[in-house]
């Protein structure tokens, strides 16, 4: 089968992280014990010195090992439930070409090493091929709770209707106008934007910048499928900047990051451009007001129109 998933890294033990992160976003409902059964130590064995590839936060291991794993909030997988799995980090030639030929197995591919700078810490990233989109992980809803709340509180009006009809005199009978109970379910669509919207307000740019980074390029992907399954929806991606330098370059830097997201969505996911719209803040509505020149004020951040 053709890959759905290509992993590019720029050391051997991220890499192979890469891959795993890769699995867990095609599969998002997978377990610790889901990986180790799609990744086994018998086959893959990183090291002698390391008796699991994967460490799960409830483990009495998680701590003690963790010079042995990736650690850091941005590298450990975070599984359906919330909870952490840290990956091994001791990666030999022999083991991580083992891992590389066993993730074909669930069509993931590996690109060649990427020259990174000196002194530049090794990453990873991911690209979707020949048309794949990852599944968006399902939330959990709590219309089965509202339902059973309607429920009740048709059963509680109809009690009240039949003790209210006992104890009415025969000559003299009453009308009784019942409330409509009115169930409010939730519109899945409208859950998954809130999540992709946390995700691309939280993506930031290269200071003087219009350029999109690879992850939001990755998130503006999962909103235009949202928006391919919902004709009627419509947004306006708002740009903004710092309050660092001169205000009239802002505001044109910020209408350029805001137009460099449309122009994304127009030309390589096919949404109509009349259902998008680009407007720039410049450096008018800091995300960061106490710090200016914070990082977390250049942004761009999209809003849903009525």
């Amino acid at each position: 089968m053709p890959s759905k998933v290509r992993v590019y890294g720029k050391a051997q033990n991220r890499t192979a992280l890469g891959i795993m992160h890769a699995y867990l976003v095609m599969y998002p409902q997978a377990t610790v014990e889901d990986l180790r059964k799609a990744f086994p130590r018998a086959d893959i064995n990183p090291d002698s010195g390391v008796d699991e590839i994967f460490q799960h936060e409830s483990e009495p291991h998680y701590k003690e090992w963790a010079e042995w794993y990736f650690e850091k909030d941005d590298e450990v997988l975070v599984l359906q439930d919330g909870s952490k799995v840290a990956v091994c980090t001791m990666w030999t030639k022999a083991s991580f070409d083992r891992v590389v030929k066993h993730a074909k197995l669930y069509d993931i591919e590996v690109a060649e090493f990427e020259k990174g700078q000196r002194g530049e810490k090794g990453g990873f990233r991911l690209e979707y091929l020949n048309g794949y989109v990852p599944p968006v992980p399902a939330k959990k809803s709590n219309k089965w709770l509202w339902i059973c709340l309607a429920a009740l509180a048709i059963i509680a009006i109809i009690l009240c209707l039949l003790l209210a009809k006992g104890c009415q005199k025969p000559a003299e009978p009453q009308i009784v106008e019942v409330e409509k109970v009115v169930v409010v379910h939730d519109t899945l669509y409208i859950q998954q934007i809130e999540e992709i919207e946390k995700n691309f307000n939280a993506a930031e740019f290269v200071k003087g910048k219009a350029d999109l980074s690879e992850s939001a390029k990755f998130v503006l992907h999962d909103l235009a499928k949202i928006m391919q399954k919902n004709p009627e929806l419509r947004l306006r991606l708002e740009g903004h900047t710092s309050a660092e330098g001169d205000a009239a370059f802002n505001q044109k830097l910020s209408e350029a990051r805001a137009q460099a997201a449309v122009d994304f969505m127009v030309e390589h996911e096919g949404i109509d451009a009349s259902r998008l719209e680009a407007v720039g803040k410049g450096s008018s509505e800091l995300k960061n007001t106490e710090d200016p020149m914070a990082p977390e004020n250049r942004r761009t951040e999209f809003i849903v129109l009525e």
